[in-house]
């Protein structure tokens, strides 16, 4: 594979962990009993913006290892997976 392939898939797959771990611990400023004048109830209390964008990126970084072994110990042909993921044969 190519470096550009290799980063537009890390990329897209970072991206795709970020909106799994964003809801991750989020409470509500209503719940918090807490509410800024000016904001929406249900806006986040405390966001922790970066501890979350951390933990996307040791997330991903994980999850693309595994998927880099799996293609580089050809456990899913690449063969079968274009048959797979082509338009259905008449």
């Amino acid at each position: 594979m190519s470096i550009s392939t290799v980063l537009a898939i890390y990329f897209i797959l970072w991206w795709v962990v970020l909106f799994a771990i964003l809801p991750i611990g989020v409470h509500s400023q209503h719940e918090s009993g807490e509410v800024a004048p000016g904001t929406d109830p249900g806006a986040p209390a405390v966001h922790l913006l970066w501890r979350k964008l951390l933990w996307t990126t040791i997330v991903a970084s994980i999850v693309f290892a595994v998927a880099v072994a799996v293609y580089k110990a050809n456990l899913v042909p690449i063969d079968w997976l274009m048959k797979v993921s082509g338009p259905p044969h008449q």
